[in-house]
């Protein structure tokens, strides 16, 4: 990722794709109210038929759309939804579009205006969880798909198109890997399209590039075999929670860089092109910080706020414990400490290497007497698509035309997510595609979606299925 993208003049919108979009505008929000009333909670147990209730409903939904395959694919969790409408052309691209159908748990007591799971409709907003993650997002692909074939007079796309729409992604996507794995070959594209994202803001469209991989570990210390007298053998014995604290305390150093060996090793830099496309975003520190709902930034020195939760690798405390913790004093040497630990990377970072060095790191900082053991969970891989990767340009260069022709700018996720696995197991570039604004509160009550920006995601697509093959064949070797 080191050139920048094109300023190219793009078409001009087309007023076929805004007619149909416009005459079936309605239609397709009553399906998505019908959508959101099904509590596809997928965190709750006793929501697991809601949750496949949910899968049929989109599986008839696609059917309806058009997709001449569709299937409910069962994992060892809830269950993802499968489409497939080939193209008919020969050299026709293949696009695997990813989003997820369940959502977060919401209650009209956590802070609700509305019943969260009867969506309302207030001032051009659609209220209601999973509005905008995902089932929003997911749906506009339906009518875009359609208003593609009504503008061009198609029986079928122009790509190659698949769906797949899991229904754990808000569970952490525990079995999403391995549904991966499993139908590699159903699954098989020359790109995937994330849309499980958003937009910088209501008045700024942005395409996200990337998103940061993800390692964690739970680090538990041992020392005596029960808690012990501090005044009999403290400062005679190792104490548990002092070297929980001096752990804590060598993760960083003094520019807050991770101080941990070959923590960086491969790390993909920033280039200057890159952090002059984030330096142009219309970026309010101070609002991101009562956002944060923090006093002060901190960081990597040498690096803006956005380039620290976008393009950097991060060490963070989770939480930490041991000893006594209740009222007043109880002076003792505990007999044991524990630390949660999490590790954002970013492109270039190998989750085993990091889990590795972390281990060496940690072997040589715990002194003898000590006893610990430390755990890692499933990883994640961080994804980057190159800024002047064809695709991407597609994907912008749509966009810039739904929103008459405005500039179309650059962002990161500075969280993870499942789209790596896609990229990791079919080899395939993942790019994202989302119009959902930080206002729109995700996992938040009130969660909602903005409709004409809705509408604008549909019209992306529509014209990104027609001008998708031909940006690929341009950069082709030999074109």
């Amino acid at each position: 990722m080191s050139q920048t993208p094109d300023s190219a003049v793009h078409p001009a919108p087309s007023d076929a794709v805004r007619a149909h979009i416009a005459a079936h505008r309605s239609a397709f929000l009553d399906d998505l109210a019908a959508w959101l009333r099904i509590p596809s909670v997928s965190a709750q147990p006793e929501r697991s038929g809601d949750v496949r209730r949910s899968a049929d409903w989109l599986s008839e939904k696609l059917t309806r759309t058009g997709f001449t395959t569709v299937e409910v694919w069962e994992t060892d969790g809830a269950p993802a939804v499968f489409a497939e409408w080939p193209s008919g052309l020969p050299d026709a691209p293949t696009v695997l579009v990813y989003g997820h159908h369940d959502v977060q748990p919401a209650a009209r007591e956590d802070g609700w205006h509305t019943e969260p799971f009867e969506p309302t409709v207030i001032d051009g907003r659609m209220y209601g969880r999973g509005a905008a993650d995902d089932k929003g997002q997911v749906l506009f692909h339906t009518l875009g798909v359609q208003a593609h074939l009504a503008a061009t007079g198609r029986t079928a796309p122009a790509v190659n198109l698949k769906l797949l729409v899991e229904g754990e992604e808000e569970s952490g996507s525990p079995h999403f890997r391995a549904l991966v794995e499993q139908h590699a070959d159903r699954l098989a594209a020359d790109l995937a399209i994330v849309s499980d994202t958003g937009m910088w803001s209501e008045t700024t469209p942005t395409v996200c590039t990337g998103m940061r991989g993800v390692a964690d570990c739970e680090i538990d210390f041992y020392g005596p075999d029960q808690d012990i007298h501090s005044g009999s053998f403290g400062g005679a014995v190792p104490n548990p929670a002092t070297v929980a604290g001096r752990i804590v305390a060598a993760l960083h150093d003094d520019t807050e860089r991770v101080a941990i060996p070959g923590f960086y090793d491969g790390v993909t830099e920033l280039s200057e092109a890159e952090r002059a496309l984030i330096a142009e975003l219309p970026f309010d520190e101070a609002a991101w910080l009562t956002t944060a709902k923090s006093h002060g930034t901190l960081g990597e020195a040498g690096h803006s706020t956005l380039e620290r939760v976008w393009a950097r690798p991060t060490a963070e405390v989770n939480g930490i414990g041991g000893g006594y913790q209740g009222p007043g004093g109880k002076t003792i040497v505990p007999a044991s400490a524990h630390l949660k630990l999490s590790f954002r990377l970013v492109a270039g970072q190998d989750p085993a290497h990091i889990e590795t060095a972390v281990r060496g790191w940690l072997a040589g900082l715990v002194p003898a007497g000590i006893r610990y053991e430390i755990a890692f969970g499933a990883p994640t891989r961080p994804c980057l698509t190159p800024l002047d990767h064809p695709a991407l340009k597609a994907v912008a260069g749509a966009m810039s035309r739904a929103f008459d022709g405005a500039k179309v700018r650059y962002t990161r996720e500075g969280g993870s997510g499942p789209a790596a696995d896609l990229q990791d197991v079919l080899g395939a570039p993942v790019l994202f595609l989302g119009i959902s604004v930080p206002s729109d509160g995700w996992h938040a009550p009130n969660e909602k979606i903005e409709l004409d920006l809705l509408m604008k995601g549909v019209e992306t697509t529509a014209y990104l299925w027609s001008d998708l093959p031909a940006a690929l064949r341009a950069d082709a070797p030999g074109a």
